[in-house]
């Protein structure tokens, strides 16, 4: 099977050095296999996506001597397919709107039956206060999250497993839910969120590999869960360390000072992107 990957940024600030070791390794490692890279633009965020960020990263990654097959794909035109994909989950009732604000989830989940508030992928754990509200059909005009609960009783497994450079990694159903809970898959007035949109690109790309920061390994075992949902290939995954600043905290997209555009400004060379990430440069 053709080695393929994928580069997905957000054109809502400056490549910076994180972005650029993450593009580095997935690029070099699909040319070093003979397989393919991918680009695509995570934009499905149009209140901060902006055109000038989206032309500033290709540029920057042209720059890197990154280059990709086929088109560059832009998340803001796929939402039929992330549609489809949801209307799939709602009629299989795993699907339910909430109209819950961060501060509502924040009270709530802080609330003194609830106990201390637990952090999950997407932050505090929803404590389920739409769950229990009745459906009466598919609603664009609130959130809409996946109940854990339901979903993993639709799988034949008693856990979620993926693999990592062959080491198996896996959670169990209570695992999940007291760790996770029910996830966003689609934002009010949105077709999808990062979790719907990133599983179904990655299927219809033929994505072997997966390549991306230690962060989202929590968050990929709600890629799991969908690709198992929707009768989705899981890829292989990888996860790699992040590039930090001087008080080990990660890089963010308000770090211009480490943007690429910068380092160009400043006279860089490639080589010397390679070696401020910590990769030995091409040869």
């Amino acid at each position: 099977m053709t080695f393929r990957t994928r580069f997905a940024p957000s054109p809502t600030g400056p490549l910076h050095l994180g972005h650029a070791y993450s593009a580095l390794i997935a690029h070099d490692l699909a040319r070093s296999k003979n397989g393919k890279f991918f680009l695509r633009l995570d934009d499905i965020d149009q209140t901060r996506s902006r055109a000038h960020w989206a032309d500033q990263i290709t540029s920057d990654l042209s720059w890197l001597g990154i280059t990709w097959d086929g088109p560059i794909w832009s998340q803001n035109t796929r939402s039929k397919a992330y549609s489809k994909a949801l209307h799939r989950l709602w009629d299989m009732g795993l699907l339910y709107p909430c109209t819950c604000s961060r501060a509502d989830i924040k009270v709530a989940a802080s609330a003194p039956q609830e106990g201390a508030a637990i952090s999950g992928p997407d932050g505090i754990i929803y404590p389920g206060t739409c769950r229990g509200v009745p459906k009466i059909e598919f609603q664009t005009n609130a959130a809409l999250r996946l109940n854990i609960k339901k979903a993993l009783q639709q799988i034949e497994t008693e856990d979620i497993k993926f693999f990592e450079n062959d080491v198996p990694y896996h959670q169990s159903d209570t695992q999940m839910i007291a760790t996770i809970g029910d996830v966003v898959l689609a934002r009010k007035n949105m077709d999808t969120s990062y979790h719907l949109s990133i599983v179904v690109d990655d299927a219809e790309q033929g994505i072997t590999d997966v390549i991306r920061g230690e962060d989202l390994r929590e968050a990929t075992y709600i890629h799991v869960l969908l690709q198992k949902l929707l009768g989705l290939r899981t890829p292989n995954y990888i996860h790699h360390r992040l590039i930090r600043d001087e008080n080990a905290k990660r890089l963010a997209k308000r770090d211009d000072a480490r943007a690429i555009s910068k380092f160009r400004e400043d006279g860089l060379t490639i080589q010397d992107i390679y070696a401020l990430v910590g990769l030995e440069p091409r040869t």
